[in-house]
């Protein structure tokens, strides 16, 4: 590991406002924990509560970003810290907007002909009859700038889909998506420098892959080595890091995406900072490539830049 005091002061940005704050909070302190485990300058910096142009103030010299969602994820934070000169974790103002935006993603995907379930943009005067049998049933509904599966609905008869709707579009004051449900197993491939880790397969109680399983309960099962052919995983994880780098993305993030029956891949979306918790994914294949948690964090630093 290289000497920690090249980093300069290191603010963790974590919390904000967004509704994954809870999350950040978890995700943001264990960063910090671990960055001054290994001797890195480093401090808890939530922008919720404090001025960014503080953070030139106070003489920092970077920052890692451990915010999750709106104001953290989508570009936003990125483009101020950039106007403020200090380099910053994971993917720039370009790529943290178009992967925290589900629809716009899609559209390049399909334009460069990776797989993707197809969709629909939802509106509240839409014939919801027409919706489902585009689509097919069930389907999935939810806001297309959020993550953390906030203000997601799985959707088995016409009869929900109006309030589905209402969830993801009024409740989280987004664009609210519909898209084609894909019966199959659920992966995520991590990425760090450029690279993959071990993909990981996940396994959720009925397959309910929501906000609590994620974070707050142990019953979902994380599979790693995850248990497919070598061939098929570098195949999965090559199409992961083509669809990362489409969106452009960099440093690191995770890709999610699932294989149904017939053991065809989908993609379904890029996380550009994702969870660094207990029950984190990122985390959780790099210690299965032999990486513990302290020299991930590290890792991620040094990979910080402006623009």
């Amino acid at each position: 590991m290289n000497a920690p005091e090249k980093f300069g002061k290191v603010a963790v940005l974590l919390g904000g406002k967004s509704a994954e704050r809870e999350i950040s909070l978890m995700s943001g302190n264990g960063v910090l924990q671990a960055l001054c485990s290994a001797g890195v300058d480093a401090h808890a910096f939530d922008p919720a509560e404090r001025d960014l142009f503080e953070l030139k103030r106070e003489g920092y010299a970077r920052c890692f970003i451990a915010l999750h969602g709106r104001g953290g994820e989508d570009g936003a934070v990125q483009g101020a810290l950039e106007v403020l000169g200090l380099p910053y974790t994971g993917s720039g103002v370009l790529g943290s907007a178009i992967g925290m935006d589900k629809w716009r993603s899609k559209m390049i995907w399909l334009a460069s002909g990776l797989p993707t379930p197809r969709y629909r943009i939802l509106a509240a005067d839409d014939d919801w009859n027409e919706v489902a049998g585009a689509l097919g049933l069930p389907l999935i509904v939810k806001p297309a700038c959020e993550g953390s599966t906030l203000g997601l609905t799985k959707v088995t008869s016409v009869a929900q889909l109006p309030a589905a709707y209402e969830l993801a579009a009024n409740e989280y004051h987004d664009l609210a998506l519909a898209e084609q449900y894909i019966e199959g197993a659920e992966f995520t491939a991590s990425i760090l420098d450029g690279a993959t880790l071990p993909l990981i397969r996940i396994e959720a109680p009925q397959g309910n892959y929501d906000y609590q399983n994620k974070y707050f309960t142990d019953a979902t099962k994380y599979i790693c080595p995850c248990g497919l052919p070598a061939q098929k995983e570098q195949a999965l994880n090559a199409l992961a890091l083509q669809a990362f780098n489409l969106l452009g993305c960099s440093a690191w993030g995770r890709v999610d995406l699932m294989l149904d029956a017939q053991d065809e891949p989908w993609l379904l979306e890029v996380n550009t900072s994702p969870g660094m918790t207990g029950h984190s994914l990122v985390p959780m294949a790099a210690r299965a490539a032999g990486i513990s948690y302290a020299e991930l964090c590290v890792k991620i630093l040094e990979g910080s830049h402006v623009g």
